[in-house]
């Protein structure tokens, strides 16, 4: 029997349960504590992306009841690619089939026939067999295919932030070959990993209510830095030693400039703002909000003007030149803490934040660095590298929607891209 976990998400005074994303998919029966699937087809899987989530995603995919209507068709790494259109076995290693494939993963743009992959699955959709293309890398080359696949009728399902947070020509094609194809495509998992974030906005615009307001903690990283960082307290751990305790604790890039520049909070806004204008995939959404992508939307990086990157090459030397500036964020700290009411003082947290105007559905989108008052969610909830996303809305009133929990790891992101391709079944 599979166990649902209720969620409770919200301030105290206000809940909300939400089941698993798998509960949409799947029907699940107490008395015979059995798994049934909507549809009668078959559904081919091809998945490109084998690293940590990639392989974690086929391990998750293995894992399912035997009656399920999935069928692993192909494997590419960087280096290679195993296809066979009958399945590839479930017993079989699959690692041992890529070692010992001699065909180029030619579907992970790197190769002269980037076409190649899209050219084998094309012949096998079927009205009784669906295809579908699992990208588990952060490739702008793989993203760039999404456009040929969908039209061609392949279903699309990522982790993959670059296709839906770049520049808005890329993003308005892969909408409009959806159409074309009669094809989808999910990306529940680029925002969040496994937390119900891009669906709950969905059934929100969906169902005819307003938001006015999307305001989170969106990067893991960011999040265990500041929980450690920033309490309340005019004193603490300077910020270079949190920095690099959470690089020893894999919580950042190699390079922790990769994090601090505020990059991938800036993707997840862009998907976030595109879905508000555009909750249905039928449609292209008007108007043509951060054209640019990630790059539009207004970003405070975390990474002091005076320290030059060309001088810091690696993620040691970074962390070594940083010690330099821990009392410009030790002065930001403190005066947080003077903010703060009642003799417990404020906290600083790296957010995103989307104000929606309800009058003409525009949008002012920033990344940045707030205080928050201790009391604050923001403040009390938060704990290692949770994630946490409020909705404002209309229906929610003054007490807004939450949701929280962990927003990054293989587990958790392999269960957010499998819970989009059980929505296929």
């Amino acid at each position: 029997m599979i166990g649902l976990r209720r969620l409770r998400l919200g301030y105290n005074q206000s809940r909300r349960s939400v089941l698993s994303p798998l509960a949409s998919t799947l029907r699940v029966s107490a008395t015979t504590s059995t798994m049934s699937f909507n549809s009668h087809r078959n559904v081919s899987v091809a998945v490109v992306g084998v690293g940590l989530v990639g392989s974690e995603f086929v391990r998750q995919l293995r894992a399912l009841p035997s009656q399920h209507p999935f069928r692993l068709i192909s494997l590419s790494s960087s280096k290679a690619t195993v296809f066979n259109p009958d399945g590839i076995p479930p017993s079989a290693d699959w690692r041992a089939l890529l070692r010992a494939s001699a065909t180029t993963a030619t579907a992970t743009g790197t190769g002269t026939g980037t076409g190649d992959l899209v050219n084998k699955l094309t012949p096998l959709v079927r009205d009784d067999n669906a295809v579908v293309f699992v990208d588990n890398t952060a490739s702008a080359s793989v993203a760039e295919l999404y456009p040929a696949l969908l039209r061609a009728g392949v279903h699309v399902v990522t982790p993959n932030k670059k296709a839906f947070s770049g520049p808005r020509t890329l993003y308005d094609q892969i909408v409009a070959a959806s159409r074309e194809g009669r094809a989808k495509f999910f990306h529940e998992a680029t925002v969040g990993a496994g937390l119900p974030v891009l669906s709950t906005l969905k059934d929100l615009v969906a169902t005819g209510d307003k938001v006015t307001r999307i305001e989170g903690v969106f990067s893991g990283t960011l999040s265990y830095i500041f929980n450690e960082f920033s309490t309340g307290s005019a004193d603490g751990p300077s910020f270079s030693t949190v920095v690099r305790t959470a690089r020893d604790k894999g919580y950042t890039e190699p390079h922790p400039a990769d994090d601090l520049n505020g990059a991938d909070v800036a993707r997840k806004l862009t998907i976030l703002t595109r879905l508000l204008s555009n909750p249905n995939p039928d449609h292209i959404p008007q108007p043509p909000l951060l054209p640019d992508g990630y790059a539009s939307v207004p970003t405070l990086s975390l990474i002091p003007p005076t320290l030059s990157l060309s001088s810091v090459p690696t993620g040691d030397a970074f962390l070594d030149a940083l010690q330099a500036h821990d009392a410009h964020f030790g002065a930001l700290r403190a005066e947080a803490a003077r903010q703060g009411q009642g003799g417990r003082g404020a906290v600083l947290r790296y957010v995103g934040v989307i104000d929606v105007n309800p009058e003409n559905g525009s949008a002012s989108v920033k990344a940045s660095l707030e205080q928050y008052p201790a009391t604050h969610p923001f403040a009390t909830s938060l704990g290692g590298s949770d994630n946490i996303i409020m909705f404002h809305t209309e229906r929610y009133g003054a007490r807004p929607l939450i949701i929280q929990g962990a927003g990054a790891g293989a587990a958790v992101t392999a269960m957010g891209v499998l819970s989009d391709l059980l929505k296929l079944a």
